[in-house]
């Protein structure tokens, strides 16, 4: 007789998508499957400390959003699989993929998806899995967090994100100097570092900055040289139809080992939405064939 198969599930009670109901049907999908062991987070970065205390399952799955899977990511030792279960605002990286929006039917989905090596990147040495940047996403990600959790424990909305966007732009009067080294590329007014594509998603849009980015390759670099009003239209149609690669104020790299920035004064660092702190310099480094994932849609990590 088979020996049944051992999964972890840790779940992000305060997640965005996260209800007890929801809850209750991923687990009806995933017991059947899996002698299941459930365990919910209770403080940052607990989930990293619940992954590394995973010991013999042969899956663990993550249900809430990126910045769980950020969490559990850097405590997954090199055998792990995980499996991504949306409970998240954004999940990018469910969407990016392939697995269903709907928790109940992502469980039903990768419990027979395939398995997919994918490559993880460092930011300072903390993992990530699909983008970090210096500079003006950063700042943005710290701006939204300023605004705190709902009531319900839930994060802010697009909307916040869209006026944090503008007030941002606006506190900036749209221009911005050089104000970081980019080692072997230039100087730039910020820098985005895109471990696969799509970077994130504006509601139901794909960011498409980096879009030669794969999860199975290096790491993308994409840094505007300077930011000025006229400019701003071109970059927020790079953002959703591509071709920051091909502009010619724009540093970009592709399939990069490591990205090293110096910065003229201290600067906000983010890795997949969480606020770093402000650094002085960083070290973008790809880690590749870095972690199995369970993806219903592999066709999405090279589309």
């Amino acid at each position: 007789m088979l020996a049944a198969m051992r999964a972890t599930l840790i779940i992000n009670p305060f997640a965005s998508g996260v209800t007890e109901e929801g809850l209750a049907a991923v687990e009806r999908e995933l017991r059947p499957s899996a002698e299941l062991t459930v365990a919910l987070t209770e403080r940052p970065r607990h989930a990293t400390e619940l992954a590394r205390g995973v010991d013999g399952a042969d899956r663990i799955y993550v249900f809430g959003g990126d910045g769980l899977l950020n969490e559990v990511l850097n405590g997954l030792g090199e055998d792990a699989v995980v499996g991504i279960l949306p409970g998240g605002r954004t999940n990018v990286m469910a969407r990016a993929l392939g697995v269903p929006l709907d928790p109940a039917a992502a469980a039903r989905a990768l419990i027979s998806a395939p398995l997919r090596r994918i490559s993880l990147g460092r930011a300072n040495g903390r993992r990530f899995a699909f983008a970090a940047g210096i500079g003006f996403d950063a700042e943005l990600v710290r701006r939204v967090d300023q605004h705190g959790r709902r009531s319900d424990g839930r994060r802010p909305g697009d909307f916040v994100f869209a006026w944090e966007t503008a007030k941002l732009l606006t506190g900036w009067h749209g221009r911005r100097d050089p104000v970081l080294e980019i080692e072997d590329f230039g100087r730039a007014a910020f820098a985005l570092v895109a471990n696969g594509y799509p970077y994130s998603y504006a509601g139901r849009r794909p960011v498409r900055v980096a879009s030669e980015a794969r999860f199975e390759l290096g790491l993308d670099l994409v840094a505007p040289q300077r930011l000025a009003p006229d400019a701003i239209p071109r970059f927020v149609g790079y953002a959703f139809r591509g071709g920051a690669d091909r502009a010619e104020d724009v540093l970009y790299g592709h399939d990069l080992d490591r990205i090293d920035v110096r910065c003229d004064r201290p600067l906000p660092l983010q890795a997949d939405g969480e606020d770093l702190g402000d650094v002085e310099t960083a070290a973008f480094e790809a880690e590749r064939d870095a972690v199995s994932s369970l993806a219903p849609d592999a066709g999405t990590l090279t589309a």
